[in-house]
């Protein structure tokens, strides 16, 4: 019976902010140095070493340019998904 009726689970805040997503899309718009695209994962590093967040997954820099619905892969400059 205690499956049938889960206790609710707290949320976790955000990773970024607005402004922490804005800082995200301007890093995209840049070409990285020494390459030619963004990985998710240079991104994610890149935040944290710009201070934004302290620790950030890949894949929560994908959902976050997911959601703003970012044209990544259609330019010169872009997100290599691999």
């Amino acid at each position: 019976m205690a499956a049938l009726y889960e206790k609710a689970r707290p949320k976790q805040a955000p990773k970024l902010d607005a402004h922490g997503t804005a800082i995200l899309i301007a890093e995209v718009c840049s070409a990285p140095e020494g390459r030619e695209t963004w990985t998710m994962q240079l991104l994610a590093d890149r935040l944290v070493t710009l201070g934004v967040v302290d620790s950030i997954s890949d894949e929560t820099v994908r959902r976050t340019l997911k959601k703003t619905s970012s044209n990544r892969g259609r330019s010169k400059v872009g997100v290599s998904l691999r």
